[in-house]
């Protein structure tokens, strides 16, 4: 079943944030999979997220100081920060306020807020049915108390914790792969054995850049390791898949020792990034085929279907006019196979 909400189809330009992150990456995917032939007569959509979301499912995760800011005056500059739309200067970087048409106070309720809300929804949508895709969220850089690298909270967790207070889940995975370490996933559950991460990314991007690794010191979360983390050196994606083949292993190795047993849920961070087609500068050293894509999404797939895990998949990180192609098919092609 595939989550989706037309809410989800808003231009970040509306806010006057120029990031490359295009409607397409939704809109075309549904476009794709409503004219597949495989999915023909069958019912593969739900339209409408309906989970509540409230600050207290926030302040499991984050800070209350953070979550008052977020609620409160100071909510534009968490904004400004966390989507890094003012450079060290003080200037506009990648944002034009004066062609906004809403104002930026509204897109914590109208975009975070709303991933949030489907990244659980979709959470529980794989524990009732066994497999579920968000056509959202995946903000994986929300650290506990502060926004960074586009992800002003951190859905992820926040759905787990949210599904671990209402003891629908004792254990969960948290599966990414996203071009990008996910540094605010990794932090945010260090030590906690509930809560097992894995991490294939760029060994030399953003967030383990030299100037942005060094600019904490020794106690810059980014730096945390997830329980598997995979590193990716330039000029390594012929390495990519068989890598994320043995991380998979060892994740579920690590779970047998350390918990004695499998989770309840599996959250897979499902992001567009490495593709040798995406926009986003700070993935350049990642440049992975459509094919390769395509491969990697069906390994793990296959790999959680094997030990029959429930899993709940958001796409995460994309950027441009081309990401929505991985999506598709990927979808397209185990979309037949979940509904049957």
């Amino acid at each position: 079943m595939v989550l989706t909400d037309s809410r989800l189809h808003l231009q970040y330009t509306d806010y006057g944030i120029l990031i490359p992150i295009r409607t397409s990456k939704v809109t075309k995917v549904l476009a794709h999979l409503s004219a597949a032939p495989a999915l023909d007569g069958l019912s593969w959509k739900l339209d409408g997220i309906t989970e509540p979301v409230d600050r207290a499912a926030l302040e499991r995760v984050h800070t209350k100081d953070y979550v008052e800011r977020l609620y409160g005056p100071r909510l534009k500059d968490e904004i400004l920060r966390a989507y890094e739309l003012i450079d060290a200067e003080g200037n506009h970087h990648r944002y034009a306020p004066e062609t906004a048409v809403k104002p930026l106070s509204q897109f914590f309720e109208e975009v975070a807020l709303l991933h949030v809300a489907g990244t659980t929804q979709t959470c529980r949508l794989a524990l009732e049915r066994g497999w579920a895709f968000f056509t959202g969220g995946g903000m994986h850089h929300g650290h506990s108390d502060r926004g960074t690298g586009f992800c002003l909270v951190n859905d992820l967790v926040i759905a787990v914790r949210t599904l671990q207070a209402e003891g629908r889940v004792r254990d969960a995975w948290i599966i990414d792969i996203d071009a990008h370490k996910g540094d605010g996933t990794a932090s945010l559950t260090a030590g906690d054995q509930s809560i097992l991460t894995l991490s294939i990314h760029m060994a030399q991007g953003w967030p383990l850049d030299p100037e942005t690794a060094t600019e904490r010191g020794l106690d810059n979360p980014s730096l945390v390791p997830s329980d598997v983390d995979i590193a990716q050196e330039p000029g390594e994606d012929a390495e990519y898949l068989p890598r994320l083949a043995q991380g998979l292993e060892e994740l579920r190795a690590l779970a047998l020792e350390r918990n004695g047993r499998l989770p309840d849920l599996v959250l897979v961070v499902d992001g567009a990034d490495p593709y040798e087609k995406d926009e986003l500068p700070s993935t350049a050293t990642m440049r992975l085929t459509l094919a390769q894509m395509l491969e990697r999404d069906l390994l793990v797939d296959r790999f959680l279907t094997k030990l029959k895990l429930p899993s709940a998949w958001v796409n995460a990180g994309g950027y441009g006019d081309h990401v929505w192609e991985v999506y598709a098919q990927f979808l397209e092609k185990v979309l037949p196979e979940k509904l049957s």
